[in-house]
């Protein structure tokens, strides 16, 4: 058997997820590995391949040196959302595939473009949703899958975080580079995952948003709680506020049973899922791991092996439609047709 090489990858945008989780992934990963790191600041760029033990580091404006780079076989893209589709469309016409953070993009105008090029250069584009290669939403997806929860009509999910100024990115309250507020940081979570563990889209939304610090909050919602209604009558009930200490759960009723999974998003706590399946009760934990090893290996194995990836930048799109479906349902306060 013949051992593969590691994909080489350039990670672009060295800030907090960057150094907090994506960098140390190489680490753990076993079928990619980190070739160059690019910053806006060639000081910290070099501190930080050092650091990584990347082989090359490069500043924003050395970009398409970084890209001609012929180690660099993909780029993981962690920037501000509001800047993902310049340096995705560039990674593609340059012939690298992409794997970039969520939410993909700051507007379905820029998702939308970003999912063209890699589509017109023939390069992979994947959404960093992590929770696709985790064993407790997979355990949720088997459930589901297998029919054990029968039909399932209600899904009820929370991802929130208490915005700490001076610690939290100040651009998440920047509507052009976060694309919104905690909807699009945190609540893309609950909008992805309840649609890929109901295996269908949402076909109409309704919301309600709110700003208690209207000092802070002056440009993007400081909280939001929204309903999404399937075609099969399942209906997914979520919410996401900055103004809420982390919080995250996802829960899923059906005709045979109910289960609980708590924390569900955040990666750094152990997670319990509790519930009951044909009256019997059930208790599981799943460990911490690095998830986002799991996610830039199973991106690396669809480009080593030159097939698909999920979810891919399709799916982020989509999202990209219903985000902005959500928006106008809370601006206007009625039911929103979703339109894909």
């Amino acid at each position: 058997m013949i051992r593969q090489k590691k994909v080489g990858f350039a990670v672009v945008g060295l800030g907090n997820i960057a150094q907090i989780a994506v960098l140390p992934g190489f680490t753990a990963c076993k079928k990619a590995k980190l070739v160059a790191v690019v910053s806006r600041d060639r000081k910290k760029a070099v501190r930080t391949a050092r650091r990584f033990n990347a082989s090359s580091a490069y500043t924003n404006d050395e970009y398409a040196a970084c890209l001609a780079n012929p180690e660099v076989s993909a780029v993981y893209i962690a920037t501000p959302s509001g800047e993902h589709t310049e340096y995705t469309v560039r990674a593609a016409e340059a012939g690298k595939h992409v794997l970039c953070e969520k939410p993909l993009a700051a507007s379905v105008e820029q998702s939308a473009r970003m999912v063209e090029a890699c589509r017109r250069s023939g390069v992979l584009l994947m959404t960093a949703y992590r929770k696709y290669y985790e064993p407790s939403t997979l355990y949720l997806k088997r459930l589901v899958q297998n029919n054990d929860l029968g039909r399932i009509d209600l899904i009820h999910t929370v991802f929130s975080e208490l915005y700490n100024p001076g610690v939290s990115p100040a651009w998440l309250l920047d509507p052009k580079l976060a694309g919104g507020g905690p909807l699009t940081d945190l609540g893309v979570y609950c909008v992805n995952t309840g649609r890929w563990l109901a295996g269908e889209d949402p076909v109409e939304v309704r919301a309600q948003a709110w700003t208690h610090d209207r000092r802070r909050f002056r440009e993007v919602e400081e909280g939001i709680s929204f309903q999404m209604q399937f075609p099969g009558g399942l209906v997914l009930q979520g919410s996401s506020t900055y103004g809420a200490a982390m919080t995250s759960f996802v829960y899923l009723q059906g005709t045979k049973g109910w289960v609980m999974l708590n924390p569900a998003y955040q990666c750094e706590d152990e997670r319990r899922l509790s519930g009951k399946i044909a009256g019997r009760p059930i208790a599981r934990k799943f460990k911490v791991l690095d998830e986002f090893a799991l996610e830039i290996d199973a991106f690396a194995s669809a480009i080593q092996q030159q097939g698909t990836i999920e979810p891919d930048g399709i799916q982020g799109h989509r999202d990209m439609i219903i985000l902005g479906a959500i928006y106008e349902a809370a601006r206007t306060q009625r039911a929103v047709v979703v339109n894909y």
